[in-house]
């Protein structure tokens, strides 16, 4: 053995004292006469109890910071039960937390003893607060004989300033407060004092930011209604307009420190730009259907106006049994504040082939329109279009040109878009049309309406339903664009039948389009611990010939099982689906694998 491996080894010896050695697994032990609700907050707000089951291992001079650093988070939970004398100590191997200097820790440490005595829970004595706004709701619970809690002081001062600042004072805030405890009778005297200062109108907006959106647009997207009266709301609204474009990736609307001349706070908007260029692409494959790939390209600032200009491609039916294989291209541009801060104009054009088993299209389509964006949830349309287009189907060959005034909402309250658990979702269109040439007049109207519903909290029952309603009114059966008749059987509408297998039988074994449609879905989702979900469904669908769904058409019907598995972008979903009723003999499944929920 050398000297030199025996000084090396003494270095090493010598290094690991200074810094200590990794510890092995912590035994935390929490004692105190504590409800089970309070012991449930102290074990979730403990670095200590945390590290007990963490995988990484720490030195002792990092478990002695963080048993440290516990006294007063533990602490921060008591005050917000209302214990305000409490008594915590905190031992690591018998030796006091707070004794232990940092620079000298000890070699290791095996155990932690948390011992907590909360003492008596303070209520309020006294629960003052002034001057209040109009109309302030104050939080349940700041009145006297109530547990004296310290988020309840914190929601009380937040509430009150706000409710100021609801009515234009944009610079409340506490200006006193005088908390007095009577530890022997157990109570708290609270006695806060407001300044809600002057009422303020909105000043001049200006702009932050090395953004390539020109300035005059901003302040027009924006819409900040300068010279009336501040509004927390009027704020955010900005703030929003300013987002839904996607061409910022961030978007800050700060108040000016002081007021100005006149009583008008200045604003600022200081804004980052988004990459202008966006690409995507996804895909879905049926045993059926086949296999579908969509892709779009965006620009989000095509002429330094906050412009989109969105080009899609869809091809479907690659492989599948649903006739030819299908495509649409289409461009759409979007100017956001173009009448006002609340209305987009946007421009359309597009051309799509359906190659279906039972007609096929191939169409042109040009069009304009507005869109009102009434709040982040409700939006409505409006415009005009043309449309041109040949198609085929069992009463033969067409042609039309169509001058249509497309109208439609969405009110879109779910809490997530391609996994919703609660809420709900309406889209209704209305399409009058004139006939140019071919078809008749007529009148094309489509309702889809969702509902969630979820029960539980950690393995989650969702109820998703779902209704759709198509109709045409105007033009017979043989003489309404093929496109525009409704089909029922496949992914979304009843799963378990082949696509578009349910019409209108016309006789010689052919079958068109309906002018009625009704569909009906419901769903359970059944969500594990983990990343795996199953699903039961039932699916059923009616075609008419009527225009509006009287009973007198056919019914099919389909129920089945899902797995869905959740990832980052939205849960992947499989599902296998066999008929219930309808003309299909019940030996046959189909297969359905995508991403997102089936609505």
């Amino acid at each position: 053995m050398s000297r030199g491996w025996v000084r090396d080894r003494s270095l090493i010896a010598m290094s690991m004292l200074l810094l200590g050695t990794p510890a092995l697994a912590l035994d935390v032990d929490l004692q105190g006469a504590l409800s089970e609700e309070l012991r449930t907050d102290i074990e979730g707000g403990s670095l200590l109890i945390e590290q007990s089951t963490a995988e990484t291992e720490m030195t002792p001079q990092e478990l002695v910071s963080i048993a440290q650093a516990d006294y007063k988070r533990i602490l921060a939970v008591l005050y917000d039960y209302g214990y305000y004398g409490a008594v915590i100590g905190i031992k690591l191997d018998g030796r006091e937390a707070s004794s232990i200097k940092s620079v000298s820790p000890p070699s290791s440490v095996s155990r932690a003893d948390i011992s907590i005595t909360p003492g008596n829970q303070f209520r309020f004595g006294t629960a003052e607060v002034g001057p209040l706004a109009p109309g302030t709701t104050l939080p349940e619970g700041f009145r006297s004989g109530e547990t004296a809690k310290l988020s309840l002081l914190r929601d009380t001062v937040s509430a009150t300033t706000n409710a100021w600042r609801d009515r234009g004072h944009a610079k409340a805030k506490l200006e006193s407060q005088r908390l007095t405890a009577r530890h022997a009778e157990g109570t708290l005297n609270a006695a806060l004092r407001l300044d809600p200062g002057p009422r303020l109108r909105f000043g001049d907006l200006k702009v932050a930011g090395n953004s390539a959106v020109r300035t005059e647009r901003i302040l027009e997207i924006a819409g900040l209604p300068t010279g009336t009266v501040y509004s927390p709301d009027e704020l955010q609204d900005a703030a929003n307009r300013l987002r839904r474009t996607g061409t910022f990736s961030s978007v800050a609307m700060i108040e000016a420190e002081e007021a100005g001349p006149g009583d008008q706070l200045g604003i600022t908007a200081r804004v980052a730009d988004d990459k202008p260029r966006r690409f995507g692409f996804g895909g879905e494959i049926s045993t059926i259907e086949g296999l579908s790939l969509s892709a779009f390209w965006v620009h989000r600032n095509l002429f330094g106006g906050a412009e989109r200009l969105r080009v899609e491609a869809e091809i479907e039916g690659i492989g599948g049994d649903t006739g030819g294989t299908d495509f649409l291209l289409g461009a759409r541009y979007q100017r956001p504040a173009t009448f006002n801060e609340d209305t987009d104009l946007y421009i359309l054009g597009e051309v799509e082939q359906q190659d279906e088993i039972n007609f096929f299209s191939r169409q042109a389509t040009i069009g304009a329109g507005i869109e009102r964006i009434a709040s982040d949830k409700r939006t409505y349309r409006l415009g005009v279009a043309l449309r041109r287009a040949n198609t085929r189907d069992a009463f033969g060959d067409d042609q039309y040109t169509l001058f249509m005034v497309p109208a439609g909402t969405t009110f879109d309250y779910r809490d997530r878009i391609l996994d919703a658990r609660k809420g709900y979702y309406l889209n209704a269109d209305l399409t009058p049309f004139y006939a140019l040439k071919g078809a008749d007049n007529g009148l094309l109207t489509s309702v889809d309406a969702r509902v969630y519903r979820t029960i539980g909290d950690v393995r989650t029952t969702t109820f998703a339903l779902r209704g759709q309603l198509g109709s045409v009114l105007g033009p017979s059966l043989s003489d309404a664009p093929a496109d525009f008749l409704f089909y029922s059987g496949g992914g979304d509408t009843v799963r378990g039948h082949d696509y578009q297998s349910l019409g209108v039988d016309v006789g010689g074994g052919q079958i068109v389009g309906g002018r009625s449609f009704l569909g009906l879905s419901a769903e359970m989702r059944f969500r594990s611990a983990g990343n795996l979900g199953y699903v039961g469904f039932f699916d059923a669908g009616y075609i008419g010939d009527e225009s509006f769904p009287d009973g007198s058409g056919e019914w099919q019907s389909g129920a089945g099982v899902g797995l869905r598995y959740d990832t980052p972008i939205g849960p992947i979903r499989l599902d296998v689906a066999v008929p219930t009723s309808g003309d299909d003999d019940g030996s046959s499944f189909q297969v359905y694998i995508g991403i997102g929920q089936a609505f």
